[in-house]
């Protein structure tokens, strides 16, 4: 057979050296063999050279055995190659197929094939722009608590979506972390709290989903208050002190900001207005309906993000609260819409030091249309989610792609950029005049919320 012809002749000086070596050491062993034998604990260095240089031979002869083996099998399994059936064996299996191809580039390849990067049909000048993605439970920190865990999930899948969530999320989360910390010995809690327990919980976050600008702001206020403790203050009375912090930071920058907000933006809507509003944003859908609360009557143009589709529900619970709504699917037709409209009215994700609005991809359309149209553009935000450090000018610097619209073709960032020219005012918690501030006077506001005696 070809096995028989073609293999012998390569393998036959293997075989023949390995005997030739094997046989040609131990020959200066039989003298040293009697004289181990009769007094195995007394070997003469001569003796114990000879039997290390016997046992180094016999090693080398079994190496070259298995190589002259294996040289001798590969040719008859390339003849044999698709023969299965000629000669009575089974065809292989596709499994099987796929594992021998999984198997053969191991001398200049891996041995499992990667997985699909998702970032790969993205070009290289969007390659700073960050993604979420789901990380497996196997690779996070040993250190990350079970709570971060399903927070960070929930975020990777977009099942937590909006700023303000995801902030509120974070915090009760990092509420469950404190409560069951334990400073060890030798350590203070001010100064191994922050390195050792936060810092993986951060970095597990950042790692799921890249952080939004309210959770930034919060946790370096929760790091700048976890500094101030004294080394020698009780464990006890600081961690009750840190879980009244957070929940007095949920309760004032997060719940008692939304109803400031709704309130005073309500005020501003007036009687038989035309309000104009794109996708669904929470403080505008309660802006809306506590304008209608408190007996105002006027029409809302819902434009809807032809990707989330939030604006279905939004004029779903409109119209049940008896409000009058038009919903339009898309960007369509945008020029005529607004042109009706005399208030639009938006929600935004973050405002920069110079006053740009972050805020869902398709707001500045609808923001730099209603300013053309002789519109006001109002932008409910929370000043939790001021960013008084950076400015932005395009919506390519501080942006995420999204995940689940990401292919070789094309991709979708979540949020853009809409410069302070086209925003008539931000109304935030703050009850400086109407509610209503300028965009550019960011800074001033968040002076005024550290100090209130600048006010």
């Amino acid at each position: 057979m070809a096995t028989e012809s073609n293999g012998a002749p390569a393998g036959a000086p293997a075989p023949q050296d390995a005997k030739t070596s094997s046989a040609s050491a131990p020959a200066k062993t039989p003298a040293a063999a009697p004289a181990a034998a009769a007094n195995p604990e007394k070997l003469t260095p001569a003796q114990l050279k000879a039997k290390a240089k016997a046992e180094k031979a016999a090693r080398r002869a079994k190496v070259i055995e298995t190589k002259a083996a294996v040289a001798a099998a590969t040719p008859a399994k390339e003849a044999g190659k698709g023969k299965g059936k000629q000669d009575g064996q089974p065809p292989q299996s596709k499994q099987h197929r796929g594992s021998m191809s999984g198997r053969r580039p191991s001398i200049g390849g891996p041995l499992i094939e990667k997985e699909k990067d998702a970032r790969s049909g993205i070009p290289e000048c969007f390659s700073h722009v960050p993604m979420a993605k789901r990380v497996q439970l196997s690779q996070t920190h040993k250190d990350v608590d079970p709570a971060v865990l399903v927070a960070g999930q929930q975020m990777a899948a977009f099942a937590i979506k909006d700023s303000i969530s995801r902030l509120e999320a974070t915090l009760l989360a990092f509420k469950k972390v404190i409560e069951s910390y334990e400073t060890p010995k030798g350590n203070s809690l001010s100064r191994h709290l922050v390195p050792h327990v936060l810092n993986p919980q951060i970095e597990y976050l950042t790692e799921c989903r890249p952080m939004c600008f309210a959770m930034g702001n919060a946790i370096r206020l929760l790091k700048t208050k976890i500094n101030s403790f004294d080394i020698n203050d009780p464990e006890d009375e600081t961690k009750e002190e840190l879980l009244e912090w957070i929940d007095t930071m949920i309760n004032e920058r997060i719940k008692l900001a939304e109803y400031l907000i709704a309130r005073n933006a309500a005020r501003l809507i007036e009687e038989g207005e035309k309000v104009l509003t794109y996708g669904r944003h929470r403080l505008v859908e309660k802006t809306l309906l506590k304008a209608k609360e408190i007996g105002k009557t006027f029409d809302v143009t819902i434009i809807d993000d032809p990707y989330e589709r939030g604006g279905q529900t939004l004029a779903k619970t409109l119209r049940q609260a008896g409000i009058n709504v038009l919903y339009s699917p898309n960007l369509g037709g945008l020029r005529p819409k607004v042109a009706g409209a005399t208030n639009v009215i938006l929600g935004g994700e973050a405002i920069f030091a110079n006053g740009s609005l972050n805020a869902a991809s398709g707001t500045a359309d609808v923001a730099m249309a209603g300013q053309n149209a002789g519109a006001k553009v109002t932008v409910l935000c929370e000043t939790i989610n001021f960013d008084r450090e950076r400015v932005s000018v395009d919506a390519l610097t501080y942006n995420e792609i999204d995940p689940e619209r990401n292919t070789a073709e094309c991709f979708r960032l979540l949020y853009d950029n809409t410069q302070d020219k086209y925003i008539s005012g931000v109304v935030t918690e703050f009850e400086s005049g109407g509610g209503n501030s300028p965009a550019q006077a960011i800074l001033a506001l968040l002076r005024m919320r550290e100090d209130p005696q600048i006010a």
